[in-house]
């Protein structure tokens, strides 16, 4: 494939690294130094598009790529309001787009694991549950779109919890996501079932960022032949 990367920081270059060992090659990267470069013509150089950047970024840069024909896998987090809208674009252009919170095959067993647990757990209104993430001190948002995820796992399960908040709460009809940042993290979250009894806790802890690079340039093997919108399971095929 011939790949176009839409930022090029961290993630961007690990991105990079693994999709030339596969064989893959990097046609053109785009980031802060280089705005301009981010044009549809430019972008028609690529098979497909890999864009991780910012949530001020990530819908114009989507939006971009979809009206120019070309695929692309977004792993930018913050901006999610505007989904709905990038599937109807995607439809109208007859596009491809594959968007993942978290692109860790890891990460994917763990929501997988999460869904089984809350629905375990939704008889059980002794035990309070609460999602904690810690990242790096760079994460430009919180909570991280992985904990969003599994947050929205939970309440489809746990009715008794209404909406998600990003702090302690007294109200037990809230969920909270508890948000830390700490040098070096590349990621942790946890969910924590807690009664009087005993307490239950599932735990994923990335190591670095090759997880989340390998699972983006196969969600880009994944896509490049298909139409409409996907997202991380049907990769893995859960």
């Amino acid at each position: 494939m011939k790949i176009a990367l839409i930022g090029y920081g961290k993630m961007g270059r690990a991105i990079e690294e693994i999709a030339v060992s596969r064989g893959h090659s990097i046609v053109l990267t785009i980031s802060g130094d280089n705005r301009a470069d981010n044009t549809a013509a430019k972008l028609q150089k690529a098979d497909i598009a890999i864009e991780f950047t910012g949530p001020d970024s990530a819908f114009d840069n989507i939006i971009r790529c979809l009206e120019a024909g070309i695929p692309v896998v977004s792993g930018s987090t913050g901006w999610l309001d505007k989904l709905e809208t990038v599937r109807q674009i995607c439809r109208q252009n007859d596009g491809s787009f594959l968007y993942a919170s978290n692109f860790s095959v890891g990460v994917n067993i763990f929501f997988e694991v999460n869904k089984r647990l809350a629905a375990l757990m939704a008889p059980h209104p002794d035990y309070q549950v609460r999602v904690t993430e810690i990242h790096h001190t760079e994460k430009k948002d919180a909570p991280s779109g992985t904990a969003i995820s599994l947050a929205g796992q939970i309440l489809e399960k746990i009715h008794r919890k209404n909406r998600w908040v990003n702090h302690i709460s007294d109200n037990l009809d809230e969920l909270e996501i508890i948000s830390q940042r700490v040098d070096p993290a590349p990621g942790t979250h946890k969910i924590e079932y807690s009664s009087s009894i005993d307490t239950i806790e599932i735990i994923h802890t990335a190591h670095n960022r090759r997880g989340f690079a390998t699972g983006a340039v196969l969600a880009a093997e994944f896509l490049l032949d298909k139409k409409g919108t996907f997202q991380m399971s049907d990769v893995l095929g859960f």
